[in-house]
């Protein structure tokens, strides 16, 4: 490993004294690299070892084990007894208290409980983060059908109803971006073939949801349609999973009817022409 540089001593702090500041290794700053620790923690990796944080971080052992030493300082990382790391309390408290989808969630909780209640299949609410869909909240059902996703778990925007309804009212350089692939097949009805997909995103501007029959397992179809904050734009995607069973249409009434309500909660008006795709 090259050599930390040494401190630049530069005028300034206060009274006039002055600060060591280390320059960052390889032109990296510090803060990428904390950034890489923290995203070495994922659903299936929920609690590590130093060695295995520091292989998924791209870091030196020593490295990730100072700066582990740190978050763990603040809060941001916690250590179970067996010495493994995994997130803290305190940062999932800063993330929900400061996040731009509290609102949303606070909005569409109430009418994803009658929605699921009325469907009895998986429930879910996503929201668009780059070329993903993050699925922000989630309602499951005991028996329910197969479903891959997860609170705070994301998935290709062209593999999904939710990630669809995103992925069609998106910016055009979004879209384009999408469709100039790779498109990789999840499952055998998987939607891979560019111009395909094109026209399946228009019909999903026109008709105001979107049915993706097995395009993630073969046994299962989800249904979505999309929520509106209140300036007209699309926010968020609401959809269930149901079976793939033929009758999985049958849901769509009660799916864009959900979505309008929370579109409401959200500031949405009435007799808006956006409510009635």
């Amino acid at each position: 490993m090259a050599p930390v540089p040494p401190p630049v001593w530069t005028p300034g702090g206060a009274g006039g004294h002055t600060a060591a500041v280390v320059r960052p290794v390889n032109g990296e700053s510090v803060l990428s690299r904390v950034v890489r620790v923290l995203e070495a923690f994922d659903p299936e990796h929920r609690a590590l070892r130093i060695s295995e944080v520091a292989r998924r971080a791209g870091l030196h052992v020593a490295t990730a084990s100072r700066m582990v030493d740190g978050l763990v300082e603040h809060g941001w990382l916690e250590r179970d007894p067996d010495r493994r790391v995994r997130v803290g309390v305190r940062m999932w408290e800063l993330a929900t208290r400061s996040s731009p989808a509290l609102g949303l969630r606070e909005a569409a909780r109430p009418v994803m409980e009658d929605l699921h209640a009325v469907v009895g299949q998986h429930t879910q609410l996503g929201v668009l983060q780059g070329e993903e869909v993050l699925f922000v909240e989630r309602l499951s059902a005991r028996g329910a059908v197969v479903n891959i996703t997860r609170i705070a778990g994301r998935l290709p925007l062209y593999v999904s109803s939710s990630g669809l309804v995103l992925l069609a009212h998106a910016p055009a350089p979004l879209q384009e971006r999408v469709l100039a692939g790779p498109l990789r097949a999840h499952a055998a009805e998987t939607v891979t073939d560019p111009r395909r997909l094109r026209s399946l995103l228009a019909e999903v501007r026109r008709s105001g949801y979107a049915l993706a029959r097995g395009f993630i397992d073969g046994e299962t179809a989800a249904v979505a349609a999309p929520v509106r904050d209140s300036t007209g734009a699309v926010a968020a995607a609401l959809s269930v999973v149901v079976p793939n069973d033929g009758n999985a249409a049958a849901v769509v009434p009660a799916v864009r009817t959900a979505a309008r309500s929370v579109s409401r909660a959200m500031g949405r008006v009435d007799g808006d022409p956006s409510l009635n795709e």
